[in-house]
């Protein structure tokens, strides 16, 4: 691992209970060089070749999350532990083999340190919807929570919930709604990744996250799935993943 402490970060509010997962367009260096540039920090960079970079202290309070919501959070980056990964397309493209095993084995060690819930393992775009695409569509959160770290969903439990308003729906998981739309792309990006185009140019992904011409609220498959997942978030077990 490599440190390089940026002076961007205050003392927590309260204790570290989430890990906000962000994907950046550049390699750690220049990725580096923009955080001081706009005075943000995470505490970790993960290049493509796998090697980690600390940022900041896990003690602080690094600006990572910006305006932020999750399960009636809003001050994320005093829960949280950041994490960004450098990826040139934002995370639509597949994550290479070292980066994916590097950011599984530092959330092992993070989830058992600070005995993180699984329901609050999160993507940026989960908490900040109508702001952010990351860490994006071809991000692996089935292959993680196979290992134990955050939530998936059964298809067969669709039928456990009773809810049929989306909006509802992606409250029990945790999603602002304000902007509902927003809210529908960003769990897609999660659950259902091929209801979401990929952009190429990535300024445009960037200035213009959500793409308002989709109305997934009016999709049966994404309705069917987000029923499941609300299912899990329900049911979760509200304790530390099991890994």
């Amino acid at each position: 691992m490599r440190r390089k402490l940026l002076p961007f970060y205050d003392e927590r509010a309260c204790k570290t209970d989430m890990v906000v997962i962000h994907a950046v367009a550049y390699s750690p260096e220049p990725a580096i060089q923009t955080f001081v540039d706009n005075k943000v920090s995470s505490h970790y960079v993960i290049g493509r070749d796998g090697e980690i970079w600390q940022l900041a202290g896990e003690k602080h309070r690094a600006w990572h999350a910006g305006k932020s919501f999750w399960q009636g959070k809003d001050d994320i980056n005093s829960h949280s532990i950041g994490i960004e990964l450098c990826t040139p397309t934002l995370g639509q493209t597949a994550f290479s083999k070292e980066q994916k095993y590097a950011l599984t084995e530092l959330l092992k060690r993070l989830i058992k340190k600070y005995h993180i819930k699984p329901e609050n393992i999160v993507g940026h775009s989960d908490i900040a919807p109508t702001r952010k695409p990351d860490p994006g569509k071809a991000f692996f959160w089935k292959e993680l929570a196979k290992q134990g770290i955050g939530l998936w969903y059964n298809l067969k439990d669709a039928d456990k919930i009773k809810e049929n308003d989306p909006e509802k729906l992606l409250q029990i998981i945790g999603y602002n709604t304000d902007d509902l739309k927003a809210a529908m792309v960003a769990f897609c990006r999660r659950f259902v990744p091929e209801k979401v185009p990929t952009v190429k140019d990535i300024n445009t992904l960037i200035e213009s996250p959500v793409d308002r011409s989709l109305d997934l609220t009016k999709d049966d498959k994404v309705l069917k799935i987000l029923k499941a997942v609300a299912y899990a978030y329900l049911n979760a077990s509200k304790t530390p993943c099991k890994i």
